[in-house]
């Protein structure tokens, strides 16, 4: 234990009491860090450090000004450290200090970040508990998960950035290594008492109501558990947001689509296949004013709807928008000056809101009339649910508020409350009385140079004032021997005397009682009004989510015009009917080629073919992305689409992502494949891009065919299956429900000289042929690569004898068995031209390696690899056929 002693003993005293990473403490008007904690923060903030002595020993020093601790504090936390704050209080003749609070990144306040910012807990037994807290908007979540992919399924939903695991998760090291893997949250343990299942149930009960845990369906004992225990965490934390914590909500109570994390990362739904914001959907869509609209826009998309009915107030809200251009333009420009007021509801109840929070509070409690008003003055609006959405927020109620901080509070006040000058005159009486009081002493301060002056027949005399001597009278020194004997001197400096005298010092002592009384005053009336607003949480929440609702809205009615989208037909049925659809991304950076896609119950599996580069992909995934938008309650890319509403949709596109964490292409696509297929029903939506291409030939075709056949006999899900296996359109004959489509191409790969060009156009029946030897030619692979391959194709379609070129210029000939997949000698034996063995001769010929070699080329698949891939391949294969 630290021997140190006086402010530095403190910090260690009070350090040994949080299991914080760090503590800042208040030091008079700094917060201080001291030994590895001050290194720490030094590095990390890139603070100077300097050395505090105690007790003998040194310890490195590291400080910030109390007004500046939370730019510093952000910081530290979105780096993934919880911060202990100590913060300072009068205490008879000295100072006392206590951690009043610990921010970690899941409790974090101060942030300008727009996403939602969540705090998970996880507990486990028969099933998993979740329970999602997000601080800043007083957001909280309950759900349950079957299983761990269920699980990291609703943890990429809400993307949190910290996760407090229960004590049966702890002990589960195959779990905790997939939450480190695919989340970027941080792990926190907290106290196991929090997670016990009395404590919890009482715990919500008595936050959300009586009856709160049954109304939202949501009664597993895990899952309360997990609520429980964030609450108890969120109180520890001493950050004193519950109040804003108001509504209990059930997450995935069946009236959402069911979209797993690969689906949300196929579809690019929030970010990139690479981890970008840019060129994501949200992003190509997102034409918010408000940091709450597109936080709301975001999980929209993240959580598409299966309402009928609610999805077609939504249509009928961005219709009206859309055909209402001059009254959405003026509602977007209104909005654009709304605060954030789900997230000032929290920092309110917390007591950090400052006085300009409390006046943006007002200023966009004063929207709330301006945008009802453009709405009923509006015909097209005003037959829209945009009213019925406004009519969420109490109007009246509103107003009450907004007239208390109108009444209350200053129109510009300063930033911080201990400046002074917050609370507008006639507010309250007896402060009113004291900046009377403080005024008068002011005009008789302004007044007095002038009369000493006019007294005394000094010319060079002023008044002013300072932190040593206080009020003065200041003569210059020519002038000191008119000064009377009433001045009493105080200071002597090299042009001039300074001077006080007993009625200064009268009215001084007068005006710091004043001074000192209107600042606790004010400061009280501040923590009132702002108290005030916190007991109206519920409130700010409602007004916050309906304009945040019209910004969402006038967004997705801004895109619809400007990219010229419809609004879709919503059915029960099994219906997708999209005529001349389009990619909601894609057709922002080039000139699109739309296509049609027909899919009902008696064509419910669409089998894909065409040349790789071709369009397959983003023909499927458009498909995907316009029945999301549409269960969104958007317009979507087309010209007019029917969309029979489904319960999930499921995609198997690709896995670079996992092959990093050692998990092989074929692994991974088993594992897709065989979510899907236990997940997916009759409502469902699968894309399937390739599967089986991660394995040998026959067995991917094996795989696909089975697959095909599980889908249309037993899931019955409608499903677009893009595949380089030719064999699988043979289903088209022989199951109902199967139907070939391919992207069409205009010219002969087999031409010489004849231009080949992908047409992008989806057409009915299969592909007649690969290209993947001309995807491989536009692709930049090597000419005498590209002429080779064309040759060796030409051969192998007419079983002829292929000649293996060595690096010498020798050649062997061998034919390739597409029945077996292997090569035998010319001729069909196992003889050579002079008499041996073909492989004697091609082991002859190209070394020991050439077996091996011959092997991979044989299960290489041209079409389905990448040009890079392919060159890295030859030059292997090349490397061990010249040997050493």
């Amino acid at each position: 234990m630290s021997e140190a002693t006086g402010i530095v003993g403190e910090f260690f005293d009070l350090k040994a009491e949080t299991d914080a990473d760090v503590l800042a403490m208040q030091v008079g008007d700094f917060y201080e860090f001291f030994d590895s904690d001050a290194e720490l923060v030094a590095d990390e903030l890139d603070l100077k450090v300097s050395q505090k002595s105690s007790h003998g020993s040194s310890y490195p020093m590291a400080g910030v000004p109390v007004d500046e601790l939370t730019p510093y504090l952000k910081a530290l936390v979105e780096r993934g450290y919880r911060v202990a704050v100590a913060d300072q209080r009068e205490a008879g003749d000295g100072h006392e200090r206590e951690i009043a609070r610990v921010v970690s990144p899941g409790t974090l306040l101060s942030t300008t970040d727009a996403d939602a910012r969540h705090l998970a807990t996880i507990v486990d037994g028969d099933g998993y508990g979740l329970a999602f807290a997000d601080v800043t908007t007083g957001q909280f979540h309950v759900t349950t998960a079957v299983d761990g992919d269920e699980l990291l399924t609703t943890l990429y939903r809400f993307d949190p950035v910290e996760i407090l695991p229960g004590p049966d998760v702890r002990n589960d090291d195959d779990l905790l290594s997939r939450l480190r893997d695919r989340t970027d949250a941080a792990l926190t343990l907290h106290t196991a008492e929090a997670f016990a299942p009395g404590r919890a149930r009482h715990r919500v009960r008595e936050q959300f109501g009586e009856g709160a845990i049954e109304s939202v369906g949501v009664e597993a004992e895990e899952a309360v558990r997990a609520a429980g225990a964030i609450l108890r965490y969120v109180e520890d934390t001493g950050q004193g947001v519950l109040a804003s914590m108001t509504r209990l909500q059930a997450h995935g109570n069946g009236d959402h689509v069911e979209l797993d994390a690969t689906t949300q990362r196929n579809l690019e739904l929030t970010e990139t296949m690479q981890g970008d914001g840019t060129g994501s959907l949200f992003a190509t869509i997102d034409h918010t004013v408000t940091s709450a609209g597109g936080r709301l826009l975001k999980s929209w998309l993240q959580r598409p709807r299966r309402d009928r009915p609610e999805l077609q107030r939504r249509q009928s809200a961005v219709a009206a928008l859309a055909e209402a251009a001059l009254a959405r333009d003026r509602l977007r420009e209104v909005l654009g000056d709304a605060y954030d007021l789900e997230r000032l509801a929290s920092k309110a109840a917390s007591g950090s809101a400052d006085a300009r929070d409390l006046t943006a509070a007002r200023e966009t409690l004063s929207l709330l009339p301006t945008v009802r008003e453009i709405v009923a003055e509006t015909d097209r609006l005003a037959d829209s649910t945009l009213g019925d959405v406004l009519d969420r927020a109490d109007l009246d109620r509103a107003r009450e508020l907004r007239e208390t901080l109108e009444t209350a509070l200053v129109e510009d006040p300063p930033g911080t409350v201990t400046q002074g000058g917050l609370i507008r005159e006639g507010y309250d009486e007896r402060l009113d009385e004291l900046i009377e009081r403080n005024e008068a002493i002011e005009e008789w301060l302004e007044a007095l140079p002038k009369r000493e002056k006019r007294r005394h027949g000094i010319t060079h005399l002023s008044v002013d004032r300072n932190k040593t001597d206080g009020y003065y009278i200041q003569v210059g020194k020519s002038e000191t021997d008119a000064v009377p004997d009433s001045y009493e001197q105080i200071k002597t400096l090299k042009n001039s005397e300074r001077y006080t005298i007993d009625e200064l010092e009268d009215k001084e002592r007068e005006l710091l009682r004043i001074e000192e009384q209107r600042h606790d005053l004010e400061r009280r009336l501040f923590e009132e009004v702002r108290e005030a607003v916190a007991a109206h949480a519920e409130l700010l929440q409602d007004v916050g989510r309906a304009l945040a609702a019209v910004d969402a809205f006038a967004g997705l009615a801004t895109h619809a015009v400007r990219a010229d989208w419809t609004r879709p037909e919503l059915t029960d049925g099994d219906e997708i009917a999209i005529e001349a659809g389009r990619h909601p991304v894609v057709e922002r950076t080039t000139e699109f080629v739309p296509n049609d896609v027909r899919m009902d119950r008696d064509r419910r599996f669409l089998v894909v073919t065409g040349p790789n580069m071709s369009g397959k992909s983003t023909y499927m995934r458009q498909t995907a992305l316009i029945t999301l938008l549409a269960q969104v309650g958007s317009f979507v890319p087309a010209r007019q689409a029917r969309i029979g509403l489904v319960d999930g949709i499921y995609t198997r596109v690709g896995a670079l992502d996992e092959l990093a964490q050692g998990r092989s292409t074929f692994m991974v696509e088993m594992q897709e494949l065989s979510n899907i297929l236990h997940s997916a029903g009759e409502d469902s939506l699968v894309i399937l891009d390739e599967v089986g291409r991660g394995t040998a030939t026959f067995d991917g075709i094996s795989i696909a065919w089975a697959a095909t056949e599980y889908l249309v006999n037993e899931v019955g899900a409608k499903t677009l299956f893009a595949t380089h296996y030719h064999e699988l359109t043979e289903l088209g004959d022989q199951l109902d429900p199967v139907r070939n489509v391919h992207v069409a191409v205009d010219g002969d790969p087999d031409s010489d000289g004849e231009e080949v060009t992908f047409l992008r156009t989806v057409r009915e029946g299969p592909a007649d042929r690969s290209y993947g030897v001309h995807v491989a030619d536009l692709a930049g692979v090597p000419e005498p690569v590209v002429e080779r391959s064309r040759k060796v194709l030409d051969r192998l379609r007419n079983d002829e004898a292929i000649d293996v070129r060595g690096g010498g210029g020798g050649t062997t000939q061998a034919v390739f068995d597409l029945s077996s997949g292997q090569f035998r000698g010319e001729g069909g034996g196992s003889a050579s031209a002079d008499g041996g063995s073909a492989e004697d001769a091609i082991a002859e010929q190209f070394g020991e390696h050439a077996d091996e070699v011959l092997a991979a080329l044989s299960e290489l698949d041209v079409d389905e690899t990448a040009p890079v891939e392919l060159l890295s391949k030859v030059q292997g294969w090349q490397d061990r056929l010249e040997g050493p």
